[in-house]
């Protein structure tokens, strides 16, 4: 890994990380739009950590970088995912006060300011893609809109976006779930849901979203297997109760219509009707333990 810095300052008030994989038609855009907006006082840095690209991002980051004295890079010598990029970015950033967001020009990052100064009485901020103009594959709609339904179902509350790229957060909270916290492209999956999960302060806030400059990155099947299976694996981490309450409702409405049945029509007690009770009474011991041990930890 390295670095390429020109700015020292004095104390910055947040850090925008920027993750780029084959970005090279939008990122010297995408930066130059983000200055042009920051039209405030406040201070801030500008990371861009190039994930291993294999086109001419890097060639363009090196002739842009020494234009803006607060935009540093750094580098993956080969493609490691998403979310090992922002960590990478996350971990070299100076402030406290972290916002992620994209190279390919998706998000109003003229709102960067204002979702700042919203997390100053916040944990996490989250641009919600659910403004006026929003430009959404339909492919991905219903493979999301499940997901959502199952983040909403462990936090116990209503989340318009479980996956923006757009949203700030503090350095330090995110630091302490990066042990579950995914590589790939369900970082932002991962992290809604550990926030949420453990009665962090997080926000809301609905902001347009428009269409992509290059070739998006996302295949949807994979990536949409991967989302599904990761989402269980935090849930259980975080909210096991939540999780396997599902499987024990199942279970535990089949064995009930298994004594029904046995009662009713055969007049005697089936070894399935005893199974199903088993099994319904292991789960709901198992996840009464996973809660306890997540409870103390």
């Amino acid at each position: 890994m390295d670095r390429n810095s020109t700015s020292n300052g004095d104390s910055l008030d947040f850090s925008i990380v920027i993750p780029c994989y084959n970005e090279e038609q939008a990122i010297k855009g995408t930066v130059e739009q983000i200055i042009r907006d920051q039209k405030s006082a406040m201070g801030y840095e500008i990371i861009i950590v190039n994930d291993g690209s294999d086109d001419q991002t890097p060639a363009v980051l090196d002739k842009m970088v020494p234009c803006f004295p607060n935009v540093s890079t750094l580098s993956h010598e080969h493609n490691r995912g998403y979310g090992a990029a922002l960590k990478t970015g996350i971990r070299a950033a100076r402030s406290e006060l972290i916002v992620i967001t994209d190279a390919d020009g998706t998000y109003p990052n003229e709102r960067i300011a204002e979702m700042v100064e919203l997390c100053r009485d916040q944990d996490m901020v989250v641009g919600a893609r659910t403004g006026d103009n929003v430009t959404y594959s339909s492919l991905r709609a219903l493979p999301k809109y499940f997901l959502k339904r199952w983040i909403s179902w462990l936090s116990r509350q209503e989340v318009p976006d479980i996956n923006s790229g757009l949203r700030v957060f503090r350095k330090a909270i995110a630091e302490k779930y990066f042990g579950v916290l995914s590589d790939k492209f369900s970082f932002t999956i991962t992290i809604t849901l550990a926030m949420l999960t453990t009665y962090r302060r997080v926000l809301f806030v609905p902001i347009d979203y428009h269409p992509r400059i290059g070739k998006s990155k996302i295949q949807p099947v994979r990536d949409t297997l991967r989302f599904s299976m990761l989402v269980l694996r935090t849930g259980m981490y975080f909210a096991p109760l939540r999780a396997f309450l599902p499987i024990f409702l199942v279970l535990f409405l089949l064995a009930c219509c298994s004594l029904a049945y046995d009662i009713i029509i055969l007049s005697n007690l089936t070894d399935k009707t005893v199974l199903l009770f088993l099994f319904s009474l292991n789960v709901m011991m198992f996840s009464l333990l996973a809660d306890m041990i997540d409870k103390r930890t």
